[in-house]
């Protein structure tokens, strides 16, 4: 992931005033939108964190009876292909278990947090009914993942993305009743995170010229001032979708 880091050191340096860092919109906007729904819960309503990894939501939760749950197979390597994070620490996690059979009884859970973990499990669909079979009626499914993403934690990246309407076709089918879905970002703004990850990768032997940040730069302002612009660019593409749904 330093990467990332790297590509906006260097197009910062391309010119004095600071570049629009594309790769932090999407983080943000979720955080902001989780913090939203979190502390709208009552307060020690029994929450699962669902693949939860290294707890980074669980700040989030201190007013809820908070529970973790993650396979706890990953280590930060993978195998070594694609984006990895080189460590990964889950030795923290309350319950280790496969996602689709957590050992709790049903009906046993007010909400169920599920952060962008969607995109690494071969059925999801499998995931979304041991939710539905945890939650009491009426409790909270807040899900979020992304739209379209690069390989990620590999070999645990099984899907590409989720649009609206997967959630809006399986969730109603799982007994949930949707109440809010809202795209984060919008197309240029994705396509800015794009541009910018790639910059520099493993994937070319080319070296760039200070012209070449100089022109990735100038596409950078150019989208960013597309996104300022935009009208429902996002029903096309963007990160992803922040998703809350009840069950009935």
């Amino acid at each position: 992931m330093n990467v990332f880091r790297q590509a906006f050191t260097r197009l910062r340096k391309t010119k004095a005033n600071s570049v629009v860092d594309f790769s932090t919109i999407n983080q943000t906007s979720r955080d902001i939108w989780l913090n939203k729904v979190l502390s709208a819960l009552p307060a020690q309503a029994r929450i699962l964190d669902a693949g939860a990894g290294q707890l980074k939501n669980k700040p989030l939760c201190s007013h809820l009876a908070y529970v973790s749950q993650d396979f706890c197979e990953y280590s930060g390597t993978g195998n070594h292909q694609g984006l990895q994070t080189e460590s990964w620490d889950t030795s923290h996690i309350d319950i280790v278990s496969d996602i689709t059979s957590i050992p709790e009884p049903a009906g046993s859970f007010d909400a169920i947090l599920c952060v962008e973990v969607l995109e690494h499990l071969p059925d999801p669909i499998a995931a979304l009914q041991e939710f539905a079979r945890l939650l009491r009626p009426g409790g909270t499914l807040i899900l979020t993942a992304p739209f379209c993403s690069l390989t990620h934690f590999a070999p645990y990246h099984y899907v590409t993305g989720f649009n609206k309407y997967y959630y809006e076709t399986h969730l109603p089918r799982l007994g949930f009743l949707i109440h809010e879905i809202v795209p984060n970002g919008n197309y240029f703004q994705y396509l800015g995170q794009e541009l910018a990850l790639r910059i520099p990768n493993k994937y070319t032997r080319a070296r760039l010229k200070k012209i070449d940040y100089r022109t990735i730069r100038k596409t950078l302002e150019i989208l960013h001032r597309l996104s300022q612009l935009e009208c429902d660019s996002s029903e096309l593409l963007c990160f992803g979708y922040h998703v809350q749904g009840i069950k009935k």
